[in-house]
């Protein structure tokens, strides 16, 4: 089962960045190739049944597996950067999370109007990051179809402050 392989391979890394935070670290899954597959096959498979017109990925754990899906689904992919970051005219979001506050943009022209858009992170834990990349989105008068994530964090009730957003939230991993 494919949330067994990530719970195995993902390491828990205590007190970073601050303490009191469990970091859920994903880099040992990109050294296993086919786990990589795997994990990019499953998150295509949960959302075969949505109509993703773009995949937005959150920086910058959210481009690693965010640019394979968009290649699977055969759609666009979208960078949402922090602050600074992107070359060209943007919009910007500001943000608190778990531990700190952050911008995050994208360009100006990364959707059409109306246009269905998966955002794609690593993990889902508080949602702040997120809910920002959402409120980016319909800036942009495109629509959140849904989220994909590899893990959430059940706990922290991210969730919660998505549904408003799109009902449709899909992770592979939960704790």
């Amino acid at each position: 089962m494919i949330e067994n392989k990530i719970k195995q391979t993902v390491r828990d890394i205590p007190n970073f960045p601050k303490p009191g935070i469990v970091f859920k670290d994903i880099t040992p899954i990109l050294k296993d190739a086919t786990l990589c597959n795997e994990i990019t096959r499953s998150l295509a498979g949960q959302l075969a049944h949505l109509e993703i017109d773009v995949v937005a990925g959150i920086e910058s754990r959210g481009f690693l597996f965010g640019l394979a899906l968009a290649q699977i689904l055969n759609v666009p992919f979208v960078p949402i950067r922090k602050a600074g970051k992107l070359p060209y005219k943007t919009v910007q979001q500001s943000y608190s999370l778990e531990y700190g506050t952050a911008t995050l943009e994208i360009h100006e022209d990364a959707f059409l109007p109306q246009q269905n858009v998966l955002i794609h992170d690593d993990l889902l834990a508080t949602g702040g990051t997120v809910v920002a990349a959402s409120e980016l989105v319909h800036k942009l008068r495109a629509k959140v179809i849904g989220y994909s994530f590899l893990i959430h964090l059940g706990f922290l009730n991210g969730q919660q402050r998505l549904t408003k957003f799109s009902p449709n939230i899909f992770s592979l991993a939960g704790y």
